[in-house]
Formats: C-alpha cells, sequence, structure tokens
C-alpha cells in the first residue's frame, strides 16, 4: 500500500512540473495557448456536429413513424365510416379496435418527436454557440498578438535609447506584460458575457414567439373545427 501512495503521489508530483512547464512556454509564446484553446473547440464542435447528426436522424425516423401511422389512422378511420354506413357491424368492430391501437401509438409518437426535435434545435443550439466562440477566439488571438508584438518593439526602441539591457529589462517586465494582458482579458470577458447574456435573451425569445405563433395557429385550427361541426348540426 505505502508503495502504491509513493507510486501516485511522484506521479501527481510529475503532472505538476509538467503543468507548470506548460504554463511557462504558453506565458511567453501566447499564440500556442490560443492555438491550444482553438483546437480544443474546434475538436469539441466536430464530435458535437456528430452527435447532433445522430439526433436529427433519430428525430427524422421518428417523424416517418409518425407521418406513416397518422397515415394508417385515416385510412382506417374512412373504412370504419364506410363499414359503419353499410351496417357491417363485424368489421366495424375489427376497424375500431385496430382505430384505438393506432390512435394510441400515435400520441406516443407525437410525445417521442415532440422531445426529439427539442433534443435537435439544442443539439444545433449547441454548434451554433461553439462555432461563434472559435470565431471570437480567432478574432482575439489575432488581436492579442498584435498587441503583444507592438509592445515588444516598443520595449526594445525604448532599451536602445536608454541604453539598458535588453535581457534584463525583458525580465523585469515579464509581471507588467502578465498584468497588461491579464487585464485586457478581463475587459474582453465582460464584453462576451454580455454578448452571450444577449445572444441567450435573443433565443429565448425567439422560442416564445414560435411558441405564441403555434399557439394562434392551433386555436384557429381549433376554431375552424368547431364551425365546420357546427355547420353539420345545422
Amino acid at each position: 500500500m505505502a508503495q502504491i501512495n509513493f507510486w501516485s503521489r511522484l506521479g501527481n508530483l510529475w503532472q505538476g512540473f509538467v503543468s507548470l512547464w506548460i504554463s511557462d512556454v504558453e506565458k511567453n509564446h501566447p499564440e500556442i495557448a490560443y492555438e491550444n484553446a482553438i483546437n480544443g473547440m474546434v475538436s469539441k464542435y466536430s464530435k458535437l456536429k456528430s452527435a447532433t447528426a445522430a439526433i436529427i436522424r433519430r428525430r427524422d425516423e421518428i417523424q416517418n413513424r409518425f407521418d406513416s401511422q397518422q397515415r394508417d389512422l385515416q385510412r382506417i378511420q374512412t373504412d370504419l365510416q364506410t363499414a359503419m354506413d353499410t351496417n357491417q357491424d363485424d368489421l366495424s368492430i375489427v376497424l375500431i379496435e385496430k382505430k384505438n391501437v393506432l390512435e394510441l401509438a400515435v400520441t406516443e409518437l407525437a410525445q417521442e418527436l415532440s422531445q426529439a426535435k427539442g433534443d435537435a434545435d439544442d443539439a444545433k443550439s449547441s454548434l451554433v454557440s461553439i462555432k461563434s466562440e472559435v470565431e471570437k477566439l480567432k478574432t482575439e488571438k489575432d488581436r492579442m498578438l498584435a498587441k503583444v508584438r507592438s509592445a515588444n518593439a516598443r520595449i526594445k526602441i525604448q532599451d536602445q535609447l536608454e541604453g539598458l539591457s535588453v535581457d534584463a529589462d525583458v525580465q523585469a517586465l515579464e509581471n507588467v506584460r502578465e498584468n497588461i494582458n491579464n487585464t485586457i482579458s478581463e475587459a474582453n470577458l465582460g464584453k462576451e458575457l454580455k454578448d452571450s447574456d444577449l445572444d441567450t435573451r435573443l433565443a429565448a425569445l425567439r422560442k416564445q414567439t414560435g411558441a405564441s405563433t403555434a399557439r394562434a395557429e392551433l386555436d384557429a385550427l381549433k376554431a375552424a373545427r368547431a364551425k365546420k361541426s357546427a355547420t353539420k348540426q345545422m
């Protein structure tokens, strides 16, 4: 047991050293950190895209089954009406049993289809969000690297003008550079969070608009059916 703990602690120590080394490399070469972040998000986008395709395929399969069951139900209802009109009670009973089974199946498929559509919409929204974040990171990378190059050039010029040692001055300004970059990153983060909040609110508003439109259409269909029923009764 003691030997296992020793190797476990040694492994953790090694991971800590590697993590610190990578952190130092990324500070000195910010383009590497940006590339790693962008590549990581692109990889997630690719995996989510494959998963989304499977979700959409499932949604379409359920839709096809639902449409087929509905067509079968409509045929059964038509046949039942004909059987009743011709007083074929035995056939009517069989058709009623089939109708009941199909109605249950259509109801269950409708619920499953609604869930599948919601899953597909959520997956597509996630794809759009990740793609947007990748584009933001690419833009930020170009902007930040340009700022770093500009700052380094200014520092070198100042060193030459003041007759100071470039190496010593660069070492002394490392903390200042890091603080400047952190300050800029915090400012960018605030803007990104604000933009993300607006995007979220806009997406929610569009969902509410879609729901209101669907409700209005449902009310219109119900009214038309009620009117049709009232006309028949007259």
